[in-house]
């Protein structure tokens, strides 16, 4: 790999650290650059998952005040994110590596749906557990539908924290900051056991791994430290119009 494309995947690390700090969607820079650097297709995701989980697991501290109050969802929902992500990472590795590739455009056209309409779908699931959060029943629909988004994150992962959210609506959750938390939490634990399962089948290349990872916390820090004087509004159709035409080219490609 030359020194041109070490720099770009540096970058593209910083900017999806960056990304990822003021409004989420920082997969959407980061996977498809390491596919242009001919990164094969399933290392290329679980290099990424690894490059990106170290800023996912120190944003877990920032929340630690929020997870404290949490106790009885957090063992529940933490079991559940170690099992789909676990499940999600053996599924993305028994996966043969060109219907891998063919599945790219439609999974950046899922994840691109996703973070574009959710602020929709965080309305709907509010209202949506607004009207029934006591019945046991749909409880235990919602989880098994959460252990289905946990399988998707180990899997591949963007859009995690959007459908993580959703879920956490769909039950009734309406305070933000906790909601967040839970949904970092979450989130470190099923990339988490995903970057180890990836680490012992020898899919992650460690190189580019931890270079990625330190553009990702450059990224990550500028990118907090410049969340106030930035719109996030215009921030997120930025990453909408990008992963847009990310998801047109791969599947032109």
């Amino acid at each position: 790999m030359g020194s041109v494309q070490i720099a770009t995947l540096f970058l593209a690390a910083v900017a999806a650290g960056a990304i990822n700090s003021v409004a989420g969607g920082g997969s959407f820079i980061s996977f498809p650059a390491l596919l242009l650097a001919g990164v094969p297709p399933i290392s290329a995701n679980a290099t990424n998952a690894t490059a990106l989980w170290p800023g996912t697991l120190a944003s877990v501290g920032a929340y630690r005040r929020e997870v404290a109050v949490q106790r009885r969802g957090i063992v529940l929902f933490s079991v559940i994110s170690l099992l789909g992500g676990l499940n999600g990472a053996l599924l993305l590795l028994q996966t043969q590596e060109r219907t891998f590739e063919q599945l790219i455009p439609y999974l950046l056209l899922a994840a691109t749906l996703i973070f574009a309409l959710s602020p929709r779908i965080t309305r709907w699931t509010r209202q949506w557990g607004e009207q029934g959060r006591e019945r046991s029943s749909r409880r235990l629909i919602v989880l098994g539908l959460y252990f289905g988004v946990a399988i998707y994150g180990g899997f591949f992962g963007a859009g995690l924290g959007i459908l993580t959210l959703a879920v956490l609506g769909l039950l009734g959750l309406e305070q933000i900051h906790e909601m967040n938390a839970l949904k970092v939490l979450q989130a470190s634990l099923i990339n988490g056991v995903a970057v180890l399962i990836f680490a012992l089948a020898g899919a992650v290349q460690w190189p580019i791994a931890l270079l990625m990872a330190a553009g990702g916390i450059v990224g990550g820090y500028g990118g907090a430290a410049l969340a106030r004087r930035i719109n996030p509004i215009a921030v997120r159709w930025l990453i909408i119009a990008i992963s847009v035409s990310l998801t047109v080219y791969f599947f032109i490609r």
